[in-house]
């Protein structure tokens, strides 16, 4: 059992630490001396250097990106903490259903903000050179796992 919620507080950590990533580094959009991300946009040097970083622009939909991310986060460590609440509370034979809950919510709302992102992005950067960067991919690959993190706490249940 030891074994089982170390995995499991593993797996959600590694969520967390995806999240927090795709989040905050500015690689969703590369290519041509550019990169962007939810934030800013930055001009790069050939050698990799920043030389100016400008605001993102304030549309709506990058908007409701920005916030479904930060809500992604949000939920997920709220979930960890209600994990470690309800290890310590929870009677025996309890399921974590609040924890399940909460995460896979967190990986409702980074799939909502990537998906939004996937059709939109082309309204704000028509510039054919550019590529997904791995800030954008880590946003993916954080989907899976935090539904997968969730269902595993929902089907979990409490051993003394």
């Amino acid at each position: 059992m030891l074994l089982l919620l170390l995995g499991i507080l593993f797996l959600h950590i590694a969520v967390l630490v995806l999240l927090f990533v795709s989040t905050i580094v500015s690689q969703w959009l590369v290519g041509n001396g550019h990169t962007t991300d939810l934030w800013q946009n930055c001009t790069t040097s050939f050698s990799g250097a920043v030389q100016h970083c400008s605001s993102s622009s304030a549309s709506e939909w990058l908007q409701s990106v920005q916030a479904t991310m930060v809500l992604s986060v949000i939920f997920s460590v709220l979930s960890l903490f209600l994990f470690f609440c309800q290890l310590f509370t929870l009677t025996k034979g309890g399921r974590f259903y609040i924890t399940g809950f909460f995460q896979i919510l967190a990986g409702l709302c980074v799939m909502s903000a990537a998906a939004i992102y996937t059709v939109r992005h082309s309204e704000w950067h028509v510039n054919t050179g550019n590529s997904y960067g791995f800030a954008y991919i880590l946003a993916w690959v954080a989907f899976p796992l935090a539904l997968l993190s969730g269902i595993i706490y929902v089907i979990l249940r409490k051993r003394e």
